[in-house]
């Protein structure tokens, strides 16, 4: 049985230490350029809220791998599954000889999400992957060609989800042509639009309003199969839009025949203190994107929605060698037992409570940070230059590298590369994310 680490940061080494420069030296002649790794140590265990590396550091987590591990790493329902499964069967291929978990998980899925209708799911491989076949599902149905995304988001790196995606570097540059009739609509971001229109920033209608004008005059009703948005943006800030936004936009497509699309990749299975990003506004989207959270750490992404929407791809149009791989599934069963039996919902809101106190005393008191923000355990700080708005990238680089060589791994996101995000694991202890916290205040201070 494997022993989870200390949960205590502790710093054996300088970061990086030996193992993982000897480590970098064997992925720099073995590994594509094009990878990167956001820290440069490598990991030997993780558990709980902390990650150990080769060399014995043990960092506190604030980032769940993106937010995946949100039950925690080598969570124990996930890890009993996974070994359970493994002994039985690997793989058949739900396509050629189906198995009891994948239809377990999209029963699963069915329940969980949002809507009091009849639902259907299918399994995937990943979010990127969901988001696609969610593309392919809301064609089919519509039989229309054109797809709206909205200003910051972020879909995947498929040739269609880049399409989808709006920041160019890293994901985009230089890897196109893309996906034709995808079309990018604005979207409401309160921090940015309080500094040109305060009311625009406070009335969510309003802002759907700017957005409902240019899908009708620059696409049209008529030719829109859906429209894709994530509830919280990701990537792109942690943006949370003004209260009335969605259900707005919602509202419109359901009006006019739209499939609307939420992708909760980053914000589905409690990560946000709700089960699900869109129940925060009350809403039932046509369809659920998921991933990342619902597998434990394993790969395993989902479209889940409307029966007559799910079902309207011919038999055999959806499907996939790997999707919904068994031991993925007997995973993702383990992962979203732990979500519920522990109510880490009610979890996600007492670490909102945490860190929202503790980095509203620091905005307070340093004007480097323009804005904080965020839902549940998905929580960020947007940096900027003293004295403005100017988004300052070179700070919130600096500062994430400060805290991983103090062992805090942070991450950052923006479209400007000016937000630092905390995704800390729902199981993390209050104490580890204090001290985290305190790290990431001092770090800054130093800057």
């Amino acid at each position: 049985m494997t022993v989870p680490p200390l949960q205590s940061r502790h710093l054996a080494t300088e970061i990086p230490g030996p193992g993982s420069v000897q480590l970098a030296r064997r992925r720099a002649a073995a590994v594509a350029r094009g990878v990167s790794s956001t820290l440069p140590v490598y990991v030997a265990r993780a558990g709980g809220g902390v990650v150990e590396d080769v060399d014995g550091n043990r960092l506190i987590d604030l980032g769940s791998g993106i937010a995946v591990t949100t039950v925690g790493n080598a969570a124990p329902r996930v890890v009993d599954a996974v070994r359970r499964q493994v002994a039985e069967f690997t793989h058949t291929c739900f396509m050629v000889a189906p198995y009891e978990g994948y239809v377990a998980v999209a029963e699963a899925l069915n329940r969980l999400t949002p809507g009091q209708f009849e639902k259907r799911s299918v399994l995937l491989n990943s979010g990127a992957e969901a988001v696609e076949n969610a593309v392919k599902i809301a064609r089919s149905y519509t039989r229309r060609p054109a797809v709206a995304a909205f200003e910051h988001g972020y879909h995947g790196r498929t040739n269609l989800t880049m399409a989808l995606t709006a920041k160019a570097m890293p994901y985009k540059s230089g890897f196109g042509p893309f996906a034709p009739d995808v079309y990018r609509a604005p979207g409401s971001y309160p921090y940015r639009d309080s500094l040109i229109d305060a009311e625009l920033a406070r009335d969510g209608r309003r802002a759907a309003e700017r957005t409902i004008g240019v899908l009708e005059n620059q696409i049209g009703a008529d030719n829109l199969a859906a429209v894709v948005i994530e509830p919280i943006q990701g990537e792109g800030g942690f943006i949370v839009p003004a209260p009335g936004f969605l259900p707005a936009l919602l509202a419109w497509c359901r009006d006019n025949g739209v499939v609307f699309i939420a992708d909760e990749v980053q914000t589905g299975f409690a990560r946000t203190g709700a089960m699900f990003a869109c129940e925060h506004e009350g809403m039932a989207p046509d369809l659920i994107c998921t991933a990342k959270g619902i597998g434990g750490g394993m790969p395993l992404g989902a479209v889940t929605g409307r029966a007559d929407i799910m079902d309207a791809p011919h038999v055999s149009g959806l499907g996939g060698t790997f999707g919904g791989n068994p031991v993925a599934c007997a995973a993702a069963l383990g992962a979203l037992a732990a979500v519920e039996d522990d109510d880490l919902v009610g979890r996600a809101g007492q670490l909102e409570r945490l860190m929202f106190q503790r980095l509203k005393r620091l905005q307070a008191d340093d004007d480097r940070i323009g804005d904080v923000r965020g839902r549940g355990a998905m929580i960020a700080i947007e940096l900027v230059r003293p004295g403005t708005s100017e988004p300052d990238a070179e700070l919130t680089k600096a500062l994430a590298a400060a805290c991983h060589r103090a062992g805090v791994i942070v991450l950052t996101c923006g479209t400007s590369g000016n937000v630092v995000r905390l995704l800390p694991p729902l199981t993390i202890s209050d104490e580890l994310l204090s001290e985290g916290l305190d790290v990431l205040a001092g770090e800054l201070g130093r800057l």
